[in-house]
């Protein structure tokens, strides 16, 4: 059974996300107050990645849910898959990855390259060509690191500052610079393109920096499209879920880190389970799991550990006790969530005693945590308001 929402552009199976139906009923309100504006979201849509697939997934299901027409937009470049490909089947470097693995993260590859599918997406169009791509009466840049000038394969991409997108109006949501700092500063070349954007939000304090220096004002700050939206995964039947266990995401963690949560899990008498990615201290690797099964694997976790973004982030959202321990590459991101929710006592810095993964691992998340956030929804939910309220719209 299809449910349609005319002026949603798309339509889903009742029997497949049963979930979506009562979220989706919202934009049939929405459409009696409101405009329906086609949309183009602009982030890093195919990464092998938990994390980059659910932020596009719920930023464009979130702006349908406000009645609009939204799909992301599927830009495509052998140059980016080549080397997206050649990260995803060998992901843990500098780690070898043992030949036994090899077919796995193949397996895992695989799964995302279907998954890709079912996602909202406009018609193909070549990175370096956006001239190809459909008209939209605006479009929308983010989230994810979509103005690091430093990522090995995305940076200094002209198409996501706005550069021959075929729209009258720019907005930004959740936009990050990623782990180019804010002391590097910011080429006037670069800086000129975002003046053409009518809204910028930024997801962390480094990016907030960088638009501030960089344009002279300061831009909102948002949540992350996975804080802000409903996640509702597909129906998976995992045996795992009806037990009790403590997730592992991320790679390449500390020595001391991994005994710590090694030592916590063996106190507690829990398995530690290890997504996406190879971490010997964990007794299973559920190396090929897609992104619905990770969705539903981290909301029945005991706990979590990571060092991951996404992985900060699926345990606010599930209200999950958690534990991260920050990188150089991820400490913008991870920092500046923190910081923004009152949970910069969750990061643990490398040589931290068992005591302090204890006390995280075993009490319940902060309610002030859960509070924040929520205060954090309506401001963003406002940020939106105001920027998708164009004036003088000539419709696609």
């Amino acid at each position: 059974m299809n449910y349609h929402f005319p002026g949603v552009g798309c339509a889903y199976k009742a029997t497949r996300r049963p979930g979506l139906y009562p979220y989706f009923r919202k934009a049939l309100e929405n459409l009696q107050h409101k405009n329906v504006l086609k949309i183009g979201v602009l982030t890093f849509h195919r990464c092998i990645n938990y994390g980059s697939y659910w932020q596009a997934r719920c930023l464009a299901e979130g702006l349908q849910a406000r009645g609009h027409e939204a799909v992301i937009l599927d830009h495509d470049s052998r140059r980016v898959n080549l080397v997206e490909w050649k990260c995803a089947l060998q992901p843990v470097l500098p780690t070898p990855v043992p030949a036994s693995d090899r077919p796995l993260y193949r397996e895992k590859t695989e799964k995302f390259f279907r998954i890709f599918d079912t996602l909202p997406l406009s018609p193909r169009f070549p990175l370096e060509d956006p001239s190809q791509m459909e008209n939209y009466d605006v479009v929308v840049v983010g989230s994810d690191e979509v103005w690091n000038l430093s990522h090995p394969w995305y940076g200094c991409c002209p198409l996501f500052y706005g550069d021959g997108l075929k729209t009258q109006h720019l907005i930004s949501y959740a936009a990050s610079f990623g782990n180019y700092d804010a002391s590097w500063g910011m080429h006037p070349f670069w800086a000129d393109k975002l003046r053409n954007f009518e809204s910028i939000s930024v997801r962390d304090a480094n990016s907030q920096t960088i638009i501030k220096d960089a344009l002279g004002f300061e831009p909102e700050m948002v949540l992350d499209p996975c804080l802000q939206f409903p996640i509702i995964p597909e129906d998976r039947d995992h045996e795992l879920l009806q037990k009790p266990y403590i997730a592992v995401y991320g790679h390449n963690f500390s020595e001391s880190f991994a005994r710590e949560i090694r030592q916590y899990a063996d106190s507690r008498n829990l398995p530690l389970i290890s997504f996406g990615y190879r971490n010997d201290f964990a007794d299973e690797q559920w190396i090929t799991t897609d992104p619905h099964d990770f969705a539903h694997l981290m909301a029945k976790a005991e706990a979590v550990a990571t060092n991951f973004f996404h992985g900060c982030v699926f345990a606010l959202r599930n209200a999950k006790p958690f534990v991260c321990e920050s990188s150089p590459y991820r400490r913008h991101k991870l920092q500046g969530l923190m910081a923004k929710i009152g949970g910069e006592h969750h990061l643990l810095p490398e040589g931290s005693d068992y005591a302090q993964y204890e006390a995280l691992l075993s009490t319940p998340l902060n309610p002030q945590i859960t509070q924040k956030i929520e205060q954090l929804r309506e401001t963003s939910n406002a940020y939106l308001d105001r920027a998708l309220a164009l004036k003088q719209v000539q419709y696609a």
